[in-house]
């Protein structure tokens, strides 16, 4: 507990806003999120591959876009700004969700909301690293995601007491998660100043200049290449979430199983990245890799109800172990004028990865059945880890 209240009283008030900031928006999009697979099939008729397309292409276009804006945050010397835009931009496109009549209607929202998060994110966790020193980055790296996930349990929380007193009405729970999205953008913009260094540095050199960025290093560069790797097989968790659906849960508690991995998530997040400032990033990223690979294993032969449960509990601690350590991994192999541009450039792997991930999550389900997009994810994931081990003696 003592170590606990040392690491809590050096990170600094920042990450702290940023945190909160991340849990309301994420009430606000799991709201919609834990429930927009069924809404798409069952109301408006896709099929299974129409969701992976829908869910690739989102996620494509936000980590794509955030090369250009943690290039900008660099290039201008000031982050707070786009990260306001961002987070503002995902909250006014959500009443699409609501007025939705097609899917073709739920791919101009989900555009819309990830481009936002594709300007955000970038600049958001480079003012983490800019406003935390080396010791404390991986606590504070896992507060933000902590908090991050309370935020994502709550949403899921809030979607299935909304959907089970309304009678499954999809689109009013679209247009309450209207609500938080407005107070995180409201927080961010009162609470959050950028470190005073950050604000007098303006640099207006290319950030995307050759002799530039051959100052990101090979550590940095096989970080990049691992976490491709890994998302080429990690597809949307809608599809997590339709397999619950078929091993039988029923559609009014399948919000609560994004209940569960995020309360799993954000109780771990936190310890770990405390426990990685202490023993090592490394070996617990690689852990989090190999429980992945096994708990997607785990969906493809699951048999029964309480076993899915359990694997989104365990999911959720997934997530724990290795969303923040890649992180702080990266913060700590990048020179601090390229934290916005090397963290974009990580996204823009991750992007390229995530829409031929669900477009084969999707093709594979029809074609051959849920168990064959399960097990590509979890080989997917075995190679990353295999990549990252070659590289240990580098960190």
């Amino acid at each position: 507990m003592q170590l606990q209240n040392k690491f809590f009283q050096k990170i600094p008030r920042t990450v702290w806003v940023l945190g909160f900031v991340s849990l309301l928006t994420d009430i606000s999009s799991e709201m919609i999120h834990s429930v927009l697979p069924l809404f798409m099939v069952s109301v408006l008729g896709a099929n299974i591959l129409t969701v992976g397309i829908i869910e690739g292409i989102a996620e494509a276009t936000a980590s794509v876009l955030k090369v250009f804006s943690g290039v900008l945050s660099d290039y201008l010397g000031h982050r707070k700004g786009l990260a306001v835009f961002g987070y503002g931009l995902s909250t006014f496109v959500k009443p699409l969700f609501a007025v939705a009549t097609s899917p073709t209607g739920v791919l101009i929202a989900r555009f819309g909301d990830r481009i936002g998060k594709g300007i955000r994110v970038a600049p958001r966790d480079a003012l983490v690293a800019d406003s935390t020193n080396p010791e404390v980055r991986g606590a504070a790296y896992g507060l933000r995601q902590s908090l991050d996930t309370i935020g994502a349990f709550l949403g899921p929380l809030a979607a299935f007491a909304l959907m089970a007193a309304s009678k499954n009405n999809f689109r009013l729970v679209f247009w309450l998660a209207l609500i938080p999205g407005f107070l995180a953008v409201a927080l961010l913009i009162a609470g959050v100043r950028e470190p005073r260094a950050k604000q007098t540095q303006v640099s207006r050199s290319n950030p995307l200049q050759w002799q530039v960025l051959r100052s990101l290093d090979q550590k940095y560069w096989v970080l990049v290449a691992v976490a491709l790797l890994f998302n080429l097989g990690n597809s949307s968790d809608a599809f997590l979430l339709l397999r619950a659906e078929q091993i039988g849960i029923s559609a009014s508690l399948i919000p609560l199983t994004l209940v569960v991995m995020n309360m799993a998530y954000s109780l771990s997040a936190y310890p770990l990245g405390i426990l990685s400032d202490r023993l090592g990033k490394f070996g617990l990223l690689v852990g989090g890799f190999l429980l992945y690979a096994l708990v997607y294993l785990g969906f493809a032969f699951v048999q029964t109800r309480w076993q899915v449960w359990g694997l989104f509990a365990l999911y959720g601690l997934h997530l724990g172990m290795s969303q923040g350590l890649l992180l702080a991994l990266v913060a700590n192999s990048i020179p601090a004028n390229l934290r916005g541009t090397g963290f974009g450039f990580l996204n823009l792997a991750i992007g390229l990865a995530l829409l031929p991930a669900s477009l084969l999550a999707g093709e594979l389900w029809q074609t051959l059945g849920a168990e064959a997009t399960f097990i590509a994810g979890s080989l997917f994931a075995i190679a990353a880890i295999l990549l990252l081990i070659t590289q240990r003696n580098k960190y």
